[in-house]
């Protein structure tokens, strides 16, 4: 395959090494008005808005990814392989089942959980663990830390299910599994596969634990600032 793929209209060279991928595009739109210097937008192929731009004179793409699994497979693995893409910070939000953790605290995920089967194309003989880039994620716990934000590292679910009829997210918990999303698990597998570096942060948008502790779809795109300064910063 060449570029343009079936889901990038971009041309090479248009992207920077690393990119940030929240879910909304809308979120996207947003990161490049308020963040970026001179932000050009490089892709919009269904709506999936990408932009580079500057961060602090360090050149950085955003693009959208969608929800689910098999949504940012797709846009990851196509920078991966065909943009040259070597870094992809996921920055999205996250149900907490951790009860330490409250509205708009931070996880910076070393590791992805998943009930979903992505991973059984690589026709392995067992269980794989999506893990996080290390280096990108050392980075971004100095980041948080010198932030002054409210953080936890550790794993996440990757989610097949928005609706979970049977209800397991505090079967997940008593496993230290510290909140439910529903992308990162692919994203790994493919930085694994293809010899680059991911990383996932996520802000908690609700809680299993509070169940009055909600975000707003309005809040969960305009918002999340310290995430996306966190991530910028290790960009």
């Amino acid at each position: 395959m060449s570029i343009p793929t079936p889901h990038i209209n971009a041309k090479a060279g248009d992207f920077a090494e690393t990119v940030l991928m929240p879910g909304d595009p809308k979120r996207s739109k947003m990161i490049a008005e308020n963040f970026l210097e001179n932000a050009v937008l490089v892709n919009d192929v269904r709506g999936v808005q990408g932009y580079t731009g500057t961060y602090k004179g360090k050149r950085v793409s955003v693009m959208a990814s969608g929800m689910g699994q098999p949504a940012i497979g797709i846009y990851s693995y196509e920078l991966f392989k065909f943009y040259d893409v070597k870094n992809i910070i996921r920055i999205g939000s996250c149900g907490s089942i951790n009860p330490e953790l409250h509205l708009k605290d931070i996880v910076i995920a070393q590791g992805a959980c998943t009930n979903g089967f992505y991973a059984s194309q690589y026709r392995l003989p067992g269980t794989f663990c999506p893990i996080a880039s290390y280096e990108l994620l050392e980075k971004s716990v100095e980041a948080a830390r010198k932030s002054g934000a409210n953080f936890r590292v550790g794993n996440i679910l990757s989610s097949d299910t928005f609706y979970d009829d049977a209800q397991s997210g505090l079967d997940w918990a008593k496993m230290g599994v510290l909140g439910i999303e529903m992308e990162s698990a692919a994203l790994y597998c493919n930085a694994a596969r293809l010899g680059k570096n991911a990383l996932c942060i996520c802000t908690v948008s609700d809680s299993l634990n509070y169940p009055d502790e909600v975000m707003t779809a309005e809040e969960r795109q305009n918002s999340l600032t310290q995430m996306i300064e966190i991530a910028l910063e290790i960009a």
